[in-house]
């Protein structure tokens, strides 16, 4: 049985209508991307689903004691299912374990009843049964996996007692995913799960969706995270949903083909429609008129009921970054380059000395916070580097795409924005211009300061292809684009002949363009460069994990600045010291595989799990404390 079955479904809000004849159904276990353009309803198809929401036509039937996750876009203060904003990130995810707290409670009190000669031995009865529920429950170590989910997702050990009220929207939108994934439900419904995070919290997130056995409904438009979690994709459209078995690659493939097939049918169709015509047409009236009678009253059930109607072709922004003036061989040169704040010193990370040439792309990547577009505007020489040089190449005309769209001017309405490109353009030529990214009629009188995300990022994108500019630095452009937008921009840019600096969370976009990848390690306060595409980059990635697996090493981090006298005796020690609590913390992993049923063994691994584990972030504290501010003696 499905874990939820859906029937002719329909949805509006009040004149508009958002969907109809929505029939799909969700299997245990099964993987779904939802798709479609943005405004096509598939936040509403996902609070129906949930239950928040109830459809005006149709029918949603609901596996008996179905338990559901649901992560919405935002985390907001209107939002029923955000927890009470007072308590503290971890108090959040305790939520996720109500029951086990109860029992962990009932038996703490059963202990100190046993305590008691008198209540001893109905304590100890009900005792035996519930500490083996809790066991088989994983209540022993759950406090661990709340550390392992937070951690994946990004929040540092300091932020876990961090109360909700105080972290900004995309933190506790990855909070509410905490609390969601450890409440382990039967379906997951997933909307924009990776909005807020970046590729290292995502590509946890991956892992964690591969081990896990429910399902999951997911709309996203991270293309390279629906490729590595989906196994089917509904394309959600005013009509309907049309199903597709496997990942989002495979549902580009089968799409292309499935409508390609539509217009041929479409075609032959109407190619048979005009040869009947013409046949009636000469016929009708000569000595073959019975026959073309006949064939006029086929001709006519045939238009009345099955004809096959033309296929729509969805509209899609229409970029040409094409047309560009050729630059000189070399593009950007750094030398001694150092990013960082000059008005408080404070470094970055280090560059080595970089060569890029025309007609590459690069991609830059990193945590969030890690100086990427501090990094794009050191280049661009809108801040100072705390020492180095950045030496651009002849005949450039450099567009930047910044991610917050700071260059467009919220007073301005958008046919404004692009007149301010081109100011000889005629308003006739920039509608004309504008339709092609979408906008048409009084959209273009719109203000910039009203426009969604979306909006935003194609009036920008407009103003870049406008510019004709030969070096691109582009910040996030696919932030806000719906996923037939993103496969736009990248048809375009693959065929740009141009240079690309690319700043993106889109692996997918990543993948198809990128001929270097420059990495920056927050840690070691470094750019690390991989010459070749995204896989040579993951591949290099992968030995060096398997390596530290092998080997476990503490990596070195460099901090430049004063250092004070460190002697070799003490930073051996503090390296013995972590190497002999990691150790420890493996052992005690594998005791707990062999304990087994063995209950009270479980609970007091469980809880030395624990010790070890908070013994090792305070020791690797004190290590990171020496190794960087000291030089050795």
């Amino acid at each position: 049985m499905s874990l939820i079955t859906v029937t002719d479904l329909a949805k509006s809000y009040g004149a508009q209508d958002i969907f109809k004849g929505v029939s799909v159904a969700i299997p245990r276990g099964a993987r779904i991307a939802l798709v479609g353009p943005n405004g096509c309803g598939k936040t509403t198809l996902l609070r129906l689903l949930a239950g928040i929401e109830k459809p005006d036509l149709g029918r949603i039937q609901r596996m008996r004691r179905l338990r559901t996750g649901y992560l919405p876009q935002e985390a907001n203060h209107s939002n029923s299912h955000v927890t009470n904003l007072a308590k503290t990130v971890w108090e959040s995810c305790l939520e996720a374990f109500i029951e086990l707290r109860e029992q962990e409670a009932e038996l703490s009190r059963l202990e100190e009843a046993m305590a008691d000669p008198r209540a001893f031995e109905e304590a100890a009865a009900r005792y035996g049964p519930l500490q083996e529920a809790f066991e088989r429950s994983a209540g022993y170590i759950y406090p661990i996996q709340i550390r392992k989910v937070l951690n994946g997702l990004g929040f540092k050990p300091e932020m876990f007692e961090r109360p909700l009220k105080l972290l900004s929207g995309g933190e506790r939108t990855r909070a509410l995913l905490a609390r969601v994934l450890l409440e382990d439900p039967d379906l997951l419904i997933l909307d924009e799960p990776t909005n807020h995070m970046d590729i290292q919290a995502v590509e946890w997130l991956e892992g964690w969706l591969g081990e896990w056995t429910g399902a999951a409904v997911m709309v996203s438009h991270d293309r390279y995270f629906l490729d590595r979690t989906v196994d089917r994709v509904w394309d959600l459209s005013p009509l309907g949903v049309e199903i597709y078995r496997g990942n989002y690659s495979a549902y580009v493939n089968q799409r292309a083909e499935r409508r390609g097939n539509q217009e041929k049918r479409y075609e032959m169709q109407q190619d048979h429609i005009h040869r009947e015509q013409e046949y009636i047409r000469r016929n009708i009236a000569g000595q073959n008129t019975r026959r073309a009678q006949g064939r006029r009253k086929l001709l006519e059930r045939l238009l009345r009921e099955g004809d096959i109607p033309r296929p729509k072709s969805m509209r899609k922004v229409s970029i040409d970054f094409d047309h560009v003036d050729r630059s000189g061989d070399r593009v950007l040169e750094t030398l001694g380059l150092m990013i960082g704040y000059l008005d408080s010193n404070k470094l970055l990370f280090q560059v080595p000395d970089l060569v890029l040439t025309r007609g590459e792309c690069v991609a830059l990547i990193g945590p969030n916070g890690a100086g990427k577009t501090t990094f794009l505007k050191t280049l661009l020489g809108e801040v100072k580097p705390l020492s180095g040089d950045v030496r651009l190449g002849a005949n450039l005309q450099i567009g930047y795409f910044a991610q917050a769209h700071e260059g467009l001017i919220p007073e301005h309405t958008v046919i404004e924005e692009i007149l301010d490109v081109n100011p000889k353009m005629k308003r006739s030529q920039a509608r004309t211009f504008l339709a092609r990214f979408l906008f048409s009629g009084d959209t273009v009188e719109k203000p910039i300061e009203i426009l969604s995300g979306g909006e935003r990022g194609r009036v920008a994108l407009a103003k870049l292809a406008l510019e004709g500019a030969n070096y691109l630095l582009l910040d996030e452009p696919t932030n806000h684009l719906d996923l037939p937008s993103q496969e736009v921009l990248q048809q375009s840019l693959e065929s740009y002949p141009g240079t690309i600096l690319l700043v993106s969370h889109d692996r997918y976009l990543i993948d198809a363009l990128a001929t270097q990848v420059w990495v920056i390690s927050p840690e070691a306060r470094e750019l690390e460069v991989f010459m070749g595409g995204y896989e040579i980059y993951l591949e290099a990635k992968r030995e060096r994990s398997e390596a530290r697996k092998a080997r476990p090493l503490i990596p070195s981090r460099r901090k430049p600045g004063p250092k004070r006298v460190v002697s070799r005796a003490e930073l051996m020690a503090a390296e013995a010291r972590l190497d002999e609590l990691e150790r420890e913390l493996a052992q005690i992993v594998h005791q707990i595989e062999v304990a087994g049923e063995d209950l009270e063994q479980v609970r007091l691994l469980g809880g030395r799990y624990a010790e070890v584990e908070s013994d090792i972030e305070a020791q690797f504290a004190v290590w990171a404390s020496l190794s960087q501010d000291g030089t050795l003696a």
